[in-house]
């Protein structure tokens, strides 16, 4: 069995996860998660708290150059917590305490309000957080400076796509390893298909044949076309030198890395028409005919395998 060489892969998977917690200052700090799946596509789902609009075109902006395919979920916890206040609203209240009053007088019940009962009615209680758009610039800049180039959260989500893709590219390395071994078995296979067709020809030649070896003449034009399909199949090389031609061109996209997913996908779909394309040639040859048919199908497997791989690349 033939063995690749062993090649640092700079392919990425698309499947990663990363998360910061980070002290912006004394009163705001947050906490920024990135969660990526495959996807044919950037697919961005961004959870941010409400008011920081401009953050997210930021954030879209700055994802968009840093990935290159993949669902990925962002999500951003803020903490205001020492610049909450605690209050009531007194028009909701004062409401509650009239409409008790109210009743109260219109039905002659006894009775006064329950201040812990009112506070708790909807509405009652409000908070209110200060922010100002110093604190809001101070926040942007921190979050752009995670996933911005060289930031840390975006680096761990990408070390983890790479460490993810690099196992993956192994795995394909002996996909193509095994692939080669099949392509190289009906390449040596191939003398047995070109004499099995050249008896088969010759039998159709012998059988078309008058007893004083002329062509009869009803069979002639039928004779022909069959003589052109059998010459036609018995010739499997071109078949065997894309399928080479593709396996290197596989091996080149590994190595060079970028996005591969799509590349490689479209390879797959041509090896697998090949495959296909050699299964049909020689269907039906005697001999080792059944060796050739084992060996193709064995392609097509190891295609379906690869294809299976690829859909987590980047």
């Amino acid at each position: 069995m033939t063995t690749s060489p062993v090649v640092s892969a700079s392919v990425s998977s698309m499947t990663g996860f990363a998360r910061a917690a980070v002290e912006v200052n004394a009163q705001v700090s947050y906490v920024l998660t990135l969660k990526s799946v495959n996807h044919r596509f950037l697919d961005l789902h961004l959870r941010l708290p409400s008011g920081l609009d401009a953050l997210e075109m930021e954030v879209r902006r700055v994802l968009k150059e840093q990935l290159l395919r993949g669902h990925v979920e962002l999500t951003l916890q803020v903490d205001r917590t020492a610049q909450q206040r605690g209050g009531y609203n007194r028009d909701v209240v004062a409401s509650y305490v009239d409409a008790f009053q109210a009743a109260a007088e219109e039905f002659q019940l006894q009775g006064q309000p329950d201040l812990n009962v009112i506070l708790r009615l909807p509405g009652a209680m409000t908070s209110e957080t200060r922010s100002n758009e110093e604190e809001n610039a101070a926040l942007t800049a921190s979050v752009l400076e995670q996933l911005g180039p060289g930031g840390p959260l975006i680096g761990a989500l990408k070390a983890m796509r790479q460490r993810e893709g690099a196992a993956l590219a192994e795995v394909l390395r002996l996909t193509l390893d095994r692939l080669t071994d099949a392509v190289n078995g009906v390449a040596a296979l191939r003398p047995e298909i070109e004499l099995r067709y050249q008896q088969r020809l010759t039998e159709r030649l012998e059988a078309a044949v008058g007893v004083n070896g002329e062509a009869i003449g009803s069979n002639r034009q039928r004779l022909l076309e069959e003589v052109a399909l059998l010459v036609e199949r018995s010739d499997v090389s071109e078949e065997i030198a894309r399928m080479e031609t593709h396996i290197q061109h596989f091996r080149d996209v590994l190595t060079t890395g970028g996005e591969t997913g799509k590349k490689l996908d479209f390879l797959l779909q041509e090896m697998n028409r090949e495959a296909n394309t050699l299964l049909s040639k020689t269907a039906g040859v005697a001999g080792k005919g059944t060796q050739i048919t084992e060996l193709g199908l064995a392609m097509k497997a190891e295609v379906e395998k690869a294809r299976e791989q690829i859909m987590n690349l980047e």
